[in-house]
């Protein structure tokens, strides 16, 4: 049995102290210190292209950039939820479109995430691209999206993703995988022959934003951050410490 053994020295997570930097190297990031990948950024807001006023604009090209290693799943974002009485759960999503109105998942209404969602509709997104160490978060009020796009974005899924969205009963308990496939056999046998309409449990959601905060690693851990905090039709812009 594993004791607790006060005398070992614990395994550090962080890195090992540096030397001091010269002044130029606060400037830099630390993966490219030439600043070559790093979308361009001036340093006081009011030196900013106009466009870095708008989240959502500075979201889609941070996105592109993210998207354009042919390797990487740039729409992978964490969703945070909490119940009524503040008790926080978190899980991987995919990104399945954004604009001007916000992010938007599917998922199960009957699921645990949307019960929570449903009854309290704050959460939270954070998206964070290892290859290019930046990292994006917003956080604002969950909605259903309307029904017409939740099914023209179901008609363009692949049939067993279909088939597996109606055998789904999400967050029940299920007592083997031979169910869930013998569901599926089920459901496919049901709409043999013609198109898997959406099951009305399914759906799709929007966060729409309040807070949308942009990271990026710096060298020694001066890391940028600059959050849109929004105010009525538009956007006030603050840096902050790391």
């Amino acid at each position: 049995m594993p004791t607790d053994d006060t005398s070992a020295t614990p395994r550090r997570l962080d890195a090992p102290d540096r030397a001091v930097p010269d002044r130029d190297a606060f400037n830099r990031d630390a993966s490219d210190p030439d600043g070559g990948d790093r979308d361009p950024s001036p340093r006081h807001p009011s030196e900013r292209d106009p466009s870095d006023h708008d989240p959502i604009r500075r979201f889609e090209r941070t996105f592109a950039r993210a998207s354009a290693s042919p390797s990487s799943e740039p729409t992978v974002m964490a969703l945070a939820t909490a119940t009524v009485d503040a008790r926080p759960s978190v899980r991987i999503v995919l990104l399945h479109g954004f604009d001007a109105r916000g992010f938007v998942f599917y998922t199960n209404y009957d699921g645990r995430k949307a019960g929570e969602l449903e009854a309290n509709p704050h959460a939270a997104l954070c998206f964070y691209w290892p290859w290019l160490d930046e990292q994006v978060r917003a956080e604002g009020e969950i909605a259903r999206i309307a029904a017409e796009e939740s099914d023209a974005y179901f008609a363009s899924r692949p049939r067993g993703k279909q088939v597996g969205a109606w055998a789904s009963l999400q967050s029940r308990p299920l007592d083997s995988r031979e169910t869930l496939i013998a569901r599926c056999a089920e459901i496919e046998a049901r709409f043999a022959g013609q198109p898997v309409p959406r099951p009305l449990f399914w759906g799709g959601y929007r966060l729409a934003p309040h807070r949308i905060e942009f990271w990026r690693s710096g060298e020694f851990r001066l890391h940028d951050r600059e959050a849109y905090i929004r105010e009525g039709d538009g956007w006030r812009l603050e840096r902050l410490y790391p």
